[in-house]
């Protein structure tokens, strides 16, 4: 044997116990996320599915490099409180809140791990940070909305159904309705008038949708918040059984059989979260991470929830969808 081969030969068997080592030794990351939905939800399985995979195209894959811990809960806000206290006391790199009422509730416990956000409709406002320039805290992420995007729920329904003259609006109290009811009362034209309808559990759901069903030419808005999103298949069902013609800020909605919605892309929302998550766990701080807003918004029609509503969706509506339902 030529003793540069020799020299080779020694060289890359020395290596290899280090580049096994190095393989094995890859430190594990730990990634904790609490979302105030039902992991059963299928929207909920879409959201994190996206949230996995936006981590996986940027090198983090579970049980190799990162480990995550996920806390789910909908319905029961002292069990929402416990898994949220648990999550804290973990400890890890990096937390992970699908919505506003994950950040309240990670709040309440104490949490002070970098933490990433989505679906927060005024991060500001909330007091989540310090401006969405400059957080300058532990916390940043995304915001849900521009609260004028309340002025196309408006035009849209008027589009759809012309003849309306009363808007009820159904939200939570967890819901982002203080910002949204100023753009709502200054988008009506003198023709319309709006009724806010605050609902904590089922039975006010139901009742509300009925009260505005029971007036000629009404018209529903429903905001996002957990107790919509868990009662949504209601909400659906029963807006159709008064002839409501209704509008909802999420895809999800329309899917499960609203009439239209209009509003960003929540799964999206998830996927680009995996970005900040990648950027803090490789060193960078929240404090100086800009709270960003959607950039994909979607509009859908249920042209079978229209038909049973006894609405033609004028060509000009379904030109710009980016989703019909038949």
């Amino acid at each position: 044997m030529k003793r540069r081969e020799f020299i080779f030969l020694i060289g890359g068997a020395a290596a290899w116990p280090f580049a096994a080592g190095a393989q094995q030794g890859e430190q594990m990351r730990r990634v904790g996320m609490l979302v105030a939905l039902a992991k059963s939800d299928p929207e909920a399985q879409l959201r994190i599915s996206a949230f996995r995979q936006g981590l996986q195209q940027l090198g983090w894959f579970e049980g190799r490099n990162i480990q995550i811990d996920d806390r789910w809960q909908s319905g029961d806000a002292e069990r929402f409180r416990t898994v949220a206290a648990e999550l804290v006391e973990m400890k890890p790199d990096v937390i992970f809140a699908g919505n506003q009422t994950a950040v309240l509730a990670l709040q309440q416990a104490g949490n002070s791990a970098p933490t990433v956000f989505v679906q927060v409709a005024d991060p500001v406002a909330a007091g989540f940070v310090a401006s969405l320039a400059r957080p300058g805290g532990h916390m940043t992420g995304f915001a849900l909305f521009e609260f004028d995007i309340a002025r196309k729920w408006v035009e849209m329904l008027g589009e759809i159904a012309p003849r309306t003259v009363h808007i009820g609006v159904i939200y939570d109290p967890a819901s982002a309705a203080p910002g949204f009811l100023p753009h709502l009362e200054s988008a009506l034209p003198p023709s319309m008038r709006l009724t806010p309808s605050l609902v904590n559990n089922r039975s006010e759901v139901e009742e509300a949708i009925k009260r505005t069903g029971g007036e000629p030419n009404g018209a529903l808005i429903v905001l996002a918040g957990p107790l919509t999103a868990i009662h949504r298949d209601l909400i659906v069902t029963t807006a159709v059984k008064y002839g409501l013609p209704l509008i909802y800020p999420y895809r999800y909605f329309t899917a499960a059989g609203g009439l239209m919605s209009y509003g960003p892309d929540t799964v999206d929302q998830y996927r680009v979260a995996a970005g900040y998550v990648d950027r803090i766990l490789k060193g960078e701080t929240p404090a100086d991470m800009p709270v960003q807003f959607p950039t994909r918004y979607q509009f859908v029609i249920n042209l079978k929830t229209a038909k049973a509503l006894g609405l033609s969706i004028p060509q000009t509506l379904l030109a710009t969808a980016d989703e019909v339902i038949e």
